[in-house]
């Protein structure tokens, strides 16, 4: 069984497997340093959330990035993010594709941005914990469990 996405112009193209792990950014946030942290190395991460400021998700992908969160990922996959507007005058000035691309800059992992699965209607049900592949390319992303 497969899921597939569109392509988007900010993917980063690549191939991989790996056991898939990940959720809402919040929740993975809050759950750094309990007995639930997720492990993700060597793994493929998918994150997506809902009713957040860029800031804030700013503030938890630099802590995903502080604590190694992202440094030994196969792929990233990045779900949908529905952002509260900024409040006037207060506007962050970037975009959910500009925050995660500046964490994961120094890496080389394929991302699939836009991939269906969050708080929206085309919200596809991941396998947690199985292994996945990955594919990236020109045409848009695919992910199949093995």
């Amino acid at each position: 069984m497969g899921y597939t996405a569109p392509t988007n112009p900010n993917n980063r193209l690549g191939k991989v497997d790996g056991i898939l792990v990940g959720g809402n950014l919040s929740i993975i946030e809050t759950l750094a340093g309990s007995d639930s942290d997720l492990d993700t190395k060597n793994k493929i991460l998918f994150i997506e959330d809902t009713g957040e400021y860029l800031y804030s998700i700013d503030r938890m992908l630099w802590n995903l990035k502080r604590s190694g969160k992202l440094k030994n990922l196969k792929g990233l996959i990045v779900g949908g993010f529905k952002v509260k507007p900024d409040d006037v005058g207060e506007e962050f000035g970037k975009t959910v594709y500009d925050v995660v691309l500046e964490k994961v800059s120094e890496y080389n992992y394929p991302i699939s941005f836009d991939f269906p699965v969050g708080h929206q209607r085309n919200n596809y049900a991941l396998k947690c914990g199985v292994n996945h592949v990955l594919d990236v390319s020109k045409t848009g992303s695919s992910l199949r469990s093995l």
